[in-house]
């Protein structure tokens, strides 16, 4: 027993570690971008305290019997507000010195006299003090799990009028006292069934994950609860695409966790090579990292250095000399990416196969090639879609067929990358 205890806590640092997948995309949002949400916040706090419910108040004292009903508010004045984060998965949402003017009505009943009427009230120094703590459900999106609230009022005062004003003043203590004690008591109430049901209800409806294009769909629910510091959220998102046609299906995360130091802007995304391996994967399964050109499609530049050249004796051998060209160019395995500090890269192996296809016949296969490349990348935003910009870098043909072909490849390096850089890779961020 005692030796199967040591071997346990051995190895319990693995299996955390093995239990912790890394993300493919992080998003950390600092203090700085708090003031955007701040404003929204406070839109929404404003609306849940105009709809606020309180209840009828009412009493005798002595021969006096009164009622208030029909309690409204009829404006807020929130000035201060802070929104903060707080260690550890809190959001801190702070009102200060606020003001909030109601309107209700009165009745009155003193022996035989009767009177019925409004009241214009208000309460100052009102401070509202909310905190919110983030999590992440089951599904992966994010929740509020809980939330913290204490609500004050420091005064509140009311203006009567009419006949019997003498009367509601005798009363205002009661009045005001009881007042004061029913809002400060629906304040908290009110926005904790705005936060924890009305907000979650509007975040289950974010969709964890989505398609793509015709192809592929992406996965970016949440795999931890959210981090969050006083001056930064973060959020490990998976960030994995996937095969439309086999969705279930996982690519393994060996990659390295992305890590952002920076505080400065107000959001800061990063990506790790798992987020573009799986986009090349799903894309690889899906059979699109294809082109094929044809006749003329083929850029002519293209077309004559490989008539004119080695090939050309090739071409010459088949009787359909003359015929169209047709090029197809197809990755023979998923790429891979790899991000340094230099920058990104992109390693691609692929299949180049030269074809005539004479109109009518079926086509003739001159050449098929192994071609090894790497590719620079630029990854940037335009508009809403994340763009890939690819630029060749290093390159190797050889052939499949034979050591000699290969060795008569040799030459052709050269003029072929920069005929593949001017022509073809264009084609290929276009898409």
């Amino acid at each position: 027993m005692a030796a199967a205890g040591c071997c346990l806590l051995l190895l319990l640092p693995w299996l955390v570690t093995a239990s912790r997948s890394p993300p493919g995309c992080k998003i950390r949002i600092t203090s700085k971008g708090l003031d955007l949400v701040k404003q929204e916040g406070l839109r929404f706090v404003e609306q849940e305290l105009q709809n606020i419910t309180v209840s009828d108040l009412h009493g005798k004292e002595g021969q006096f019997h009164y009622n208030i009903s029909q309690v409204k508010v009829t404006d807020l004045q929130l000035a201060f507000s802070d929104l903060h984060f707080q260690p550890q998965q809190h959001l801190a949402f702070n009102i200060n010195n606020a003001s909030i003017s109601l309107r209700f009505r009165r009745q009155l009943l003193y022996w035989f006299f009767y009177d019925i009427g409004s009241i214009n009230a208000s309460a100052d120094g009102v401070h509202i003090h909310t905190v919110l703590q983030l999590t992440k459900d089951k599904a992966g999106r994010l929740k509020i799990s809980n939330m913290t609230c204490n609500a004050s009022i420091a005064r509140m005062h009311a203006g009567f009028s009419g006949t019997l004003r003498k009367v509601y003043e005798f009363l205002s203590t009661f009045i005001i006292t009881g007042m004061r004690y029913l809002l400060s008591q629906q304040i908290c109430p009110s926005l904790e069934h705005a936060s924890l049901v009305l907000l979650n209800s509007v975040l289950d409806t974010v969709p964890v994950r989505n398609d793509v294009d015709e192809h592929i769909g992406i996965d970016y629910s949440l795999l931890r609860d959210p981090v969050v510091s006083t001056d930064t959220l973060d959020l490990d998102f998976k960030g994995m695409f996937f095969h439309r046609a086999s969705e279930n299906q996982e690519l393994e995360n060996h990659a390295v966790e992305p890590v952002i130091k920076e505080t400065e802007r107000m959001v800061y995304v990063a990506f790790s090579e798992y987020f573009f391996d799986s986009a090349m994967q799903a894309y690889f399964q899906a059979g699109v990292l294809a082109i094929e050109l044809e006749g003329e499609k083929v850029p002519k530049d293209l077309e004559v250095l490989l008539r004119a050249t080695f090939f050309g004796t090739i071409f010459m051998l088949s009787p359909a000399v003359d015929a169209p060209l047709r090029l197809v160019l197809q990755a023979s395995a998923p790429p891979r990416c790899v991000i340094k500090p230099s920058g990104t890269s992109v390693s691609v192996s692929a299949f180049l196969n030269i074809s005539l296809v004479p109109p009518g016949r079926p086509a003739v296969q001159l050449s098929s090639m192994a071609m090894e490349t790497k590719l620079s990348a630029k990854v940037f935003l335009q508009g809403k879609a994340l763009r890939v910009q690819l630029d060749l870098r290093r390159f190797r043909i050889y052939s499949k067929q034979s050591a000699l072909e290969s060795l008569a490849l040799f030459s052709l390096q050269a003029p072929l990358k920069t005929l593949l850089q001017l022509t073809i890779m264009p084609i290929i961020n276009g898409r």
